[in-house]
């Protein structure tokens, strides 16, 4: 199903619709044509290039384009893709409200050809409708998926389908079923990216928006956010919650959001073997997105298992020597599961170096620096920062 954004926004103001009547209330009746109208060539000339008169008519136009794209997403079936053709998507920050964000891109230059070969736009007009948008770089860091507009359009049309077929539709089956994407494969490491962190800031903003009344705290966690260390292509994050009573209540909420629970996962390790293991309580969830592996710890906020996530990935930031040594340890065991179909085995064998090696040194590094977790509430969770034993 699609709901195409520009479509609706030309609904809305047809005539005889309370929508027209109240631009041609901000902006006299010498915006309509001889028949009564919107002339579209004369508005854009008036608000493109002056942020005030675009910022009056957005403010006309886009909450009767949301309140129609509404009612049509409520009426979809069940487990029908829904996908939102939005171009302001970025300006208006809607990226946290979808599943998934799709940019199709093209460089400046091919876009101003081409709104001067299909629109008969100069140059000048061309550069003052981009202008009034989302830079190139703010709608790519706002992007999921980008697919490629800079060639043909079959080139295009065959992106899509495979866009559709290797993750949209399966991706729609998940959340439907409520089901975690699989993984097969063994502990394969992969060289540090540099997109981690703001992969993980946008699942932070879409959890947040998922479960707004429960969340303490919302970071992200485990090696992919420790800068430049080799890991597992798995985005951890780590919700804070008040108890695991909380975390059960908002199970369902987060399995419609995209985050079904995994079964079976009531406890951490490593852990001292000395703790009590009501301490190191959590509950776990992955990601129906085929596209991108997530693990989501939700662990009573300021609880050790807590603290030690968040321990951890700070002293490996801190600590160059650790985030090397511990890349050596992940390594090392990766090579003794190789074969394997799932990563059981690879994190189960790193236990003893959590508990022999990680444990007395991250402590005496607390220790040294006074390393304090960081305090939770409404604020916290703003820092996509690094690491926990998971990874």
């Amino acid at each position: 199903m699609l709901v195409d954004a520009d479509a609706l926004a030309r609904d809305v103001v047809e005539p005889g619709t309370p929508g027209l009547a109240r631009v041609v209330e901000a902006f006299s009746a010498a915006i309509l044509t001889s028949d009564g109208r919107l002339d579209r060539a004369r508005l854009g000339s008036l608000v493109f290039g002056n942020p005030e008169r675009l910022a009056v008519l957005n403010g006309i136009v886009h909450p009767l384009v949301r309140e129609r794209a509404t009612a049509m997403v409520a009426a979809a079936p069940a487990g029908a893709v829904v996908v939102q053709d939005i171009p302001l998507l970025v300006e208006t920050g809607q990226g946290k409200n979808f599943h998934l964000v799709v940019v199709v891109d093209a460089p400046d230059d091919v876009r101003i050809r081409r709104m001067a070969e299909h629109r008969n736009m100069g140059v000048d007009e061309a550069h003052a409708r981009m202008a009034a948008q989302a830079s190139r770089e703010d709608r790519l860091g706002a992007a999921d998926v980008v697919l490629d507009n800079s060639g043909t359009p079959d080139e295009l049309r065959h992106a899509v389908d495979a866009l559709w077929e290797g993750r949209l539709a399966p991706f729609a089956l998940n959340l439907k079923e409520q089901k975690i994407a699989p993984r097969t494969g063994g502990p394969v490491l992969a060289p540090a990216d540099p997109s981690w962190a703001a992969q993980a800031g946008r699942l932070i903003n879409r959890l947040r928006v998922a479960v707004p009344e429960d969340v303490l705290s919302l970071d992200h966690i485990g090696s992919t956010a420790v800068p430049g260390l080799d890991a597992k292509d798995v985005i951890d994050l780590q919700l804070g919650v008040r108890d695991l009573e909380a975390a059960d209540r908002i199970a369902p909420l987060l399995a419609e959001a995209g985050f079904p629970r995994w079964p079976g996962i009531i406890s951490d390790n490593p852990k001292p073997s000395h703790s009590d293991p009501a301490d190191w309580g959590k509950r776990l969830h992955g990601n129906a997105d085929p596209g991108r592996a997530v693990n989501l710890h939700l662990r009573a906020a300021g609880s050790p298992g807590w603290r030690y996530a968040l321990c951890f990935r700070d002293w490996l930031r801190a600590d160059a020597r650790a985030g090397a040594d511990y890349v050596a340890e992940k390594i090392r065991v990766a090579g003794l599961h190789d074969v394997d179909k799932s990563t059981a085995g690879y994190a189960a064998d790193k236990e003893g170096w959590f508990t022999d090696y990680a444990a007395p040194r991250m402590e005496a590094w607390v220790s040294r620096t006074g390393w304090q977790p960081p305090s939770y509430g409404d604020d916290a969770g703003d820092d996509a920062g690094p690491g926990t034993a998971q990874s």
